[in-house]
C-alpha cells in the first residue's frame, strides 16, 4: 500500500492471485522503459474494444506527473452494458530504467478483478532487453462480480499481461523497422 502523505510504501496488501508474462524486446532497457513509462501506450489494449473487455473501452486520465513518478495517479474510466467502470491507480515504485509498479487506490469498480498491484521489470539482454509484466490481484468483493472474478479473473489477468508484453514487442519491432 502507498502512503500519499509520506510518499512511502507501507505494508503491501496481500493479494490472492498472480499472473505474469515475459518476453524479449529488440530495444535497450533505457528505450524500453521510456516507451513503457507512457501509460497511454501501456494500457492501449484497454482503449480498444475486445471480447475480453466485453466490448467496453477504458479512457485514460493522468495527473501532472503523467503517471511517471511515484505518487502520480492514473485513472481509467469506461462502461460496459451501461454500468460504469472505474479504477484509480497510483505509482508506488519507479526506478528507471529497471522497474515500475503501481496499484489501485480505494475500491476499483471492475467486473472480474478487484484491487491489484501491477508492474514491469526490465533486464539487459544481448538482443535488447527482457521484460516481465506482472499483476497481483484480488477477486472482486461483492455479488455477481465475485462470481465473475472466480470464473474469468485469471483469464483476464493473463490476457492483460500478455497483451501488454505483445504491444511492447510490437513497439520495439516497429522501432527497428523504422530505423532500417
Amino acid at each position: 500500500m502507498f502512503d500519499m502523505s509520506t510518499g512511502a510504501q507501507v505494508g503491501s496488501p496481500a493479494f490472492d492471485c498472480h499472473e505474469e508474462s515475459a518476453c524479449r524486446m529488440s530495444a535497450p532497457v533505457e528505450e524500453a522503459f521510456a516507451a513503457l513509462d507512457d501509460h497511454a501506450r501501456l494500457s492501449a489494449h484497454m482503449s480498444r474494444p475486445s471480447w475480453r473487455m466485453a466490448w467496453a473501452t477504458m479512457n485514460l486520465t493522468v495527473d501532472a506527473g503523467r503517471g511517471r513518478r511515484v505518487g502520480s495517479h492514473i485513472v481509467l474510466r469506461g462502461q460496459v452494458l451501461g454500468i460504469p467502470l472505474y479504477v484509480d491507480e497510483v505509482v508506488t515504485i519507479s526506478e528507471p530504467p529497471r522497474r515500475k509498479t503501481w496499484e489501485t487506490v480505494g475500491a476499483p469498480q471492475l467486473f472480474v478483478i478487484g484491487s491489484y498491484r501491477m508492474g514491469y521489470e526490465l533486464e539487459p539482454d544481448p538482443a535488447g532487453s527482457r521484460l516481465r509484466i506482472f499483476i497481483d490481484y484480488n477477486s472482486p468483493e461483492g455479488g455477481v462480480s465475485r462470481l465473475l472474478g472466480r470464473l474469468f479473473g485469471r483469464s483476464y489477468a493473463r490476457w492483460c499481461t500478455r497483451r501488454m508484453a505483445n504491444d511492447a514487442v510490437n513497439w520495439a519491432a516497429g522501432r527497428v523497422a523504422a530505423a532500417a
